[in-house]
């Protein structure tokens, strides 16, 4: 079994955080900026995991779980939120959410 090099798993971790930054940033629709936190998530998972796998500890793996379980907090909060927001403004426009007039 061939080991992948340490800077290489960063590298993409590194990428797919910057690709999940501009995705927040870049989107108004609530949805892909929900998608874009969870590549972010997933790549900060994938930094601890290739760290935990380059000195032989199962810490990397354990944060994994940890991330996976803040994941699916935010999704679920996420979720709530945009039902409630598409309910009142008829929309997933984040800056629909500015408007908080009734």
């Amino acid at each position: 079994m061939s080991s992948v090099p340490m800077a290489h798993g960063l590298l993409l971790a590194g990428v797919l955080f910057g690709l999940g930054l501009v995705g927040v940033v870049a989107r108004r629709n609530i949805v892909f900026m929900l998608l874009s936190i969870e590549v972010m998530l997933n790549a900060a998972g994938l930094a601890f995991v290739v760290a935990g796998s380059r000195w032989g500890q199962a810490d990397g793996q354990a944060m994994f779980l940890l991330i996976l379980a803040m994941a699916a907090a935010e999704v679920s909060v996420g979720l709530a939120l945009l039902i409630q927001l598409h309910r009142r403004f008829k929309t997933v426009d984040v800056d629909a959410a500015s408007n908080l007039q009734g």
